[in-house]
């Protein structure tokens, strides 16, 4: 599971569409929800399931990718996104120092 949070406006959940939209065409991609906080209406999530993270970062690679998903996931509050079922992870070693 990868969650992207983002400080936007109203209409910033239209943002996201074209970048799902590249996104659900690659190799492992399960679904996506654009939600919106409750309390704070500028703070958008971008929740998308896939088959591992694996699958994920591929997806953002190539031309498309890297036009219109890559620029707008730039503007994504920085902090990590991967997430996955502590059974599933085993022994993890975070990419960064942690």
């Amino acid at each position: 599971m990868v969650i992207l949070r983002f400080r936007g406006g109203a209409d910033f959940g239209g943002r996201l569409q074209p970048a799902v939209d590249v996104l659900a065409a690659k190799p492992g991609f399960e679904g996506a929800d654009v939600v919106q906080n409750l309390d704070e209406p500028d703070l958008w999530a971008l929740v998308m399931r896939w088959k591992d993270v694996g699958s994920y970062r591929r997806a953002l690679g190539g031309y498309e990718s890297k036009v219109v998903v890559v620029p707008l996931l730039s503007e994504a509050v920085d902090e990590a996104s991967a997430y996955d079922f502590p059974e599933r992870v085993g022994e993890n070693i975070p990419r960064a120092g942690g």
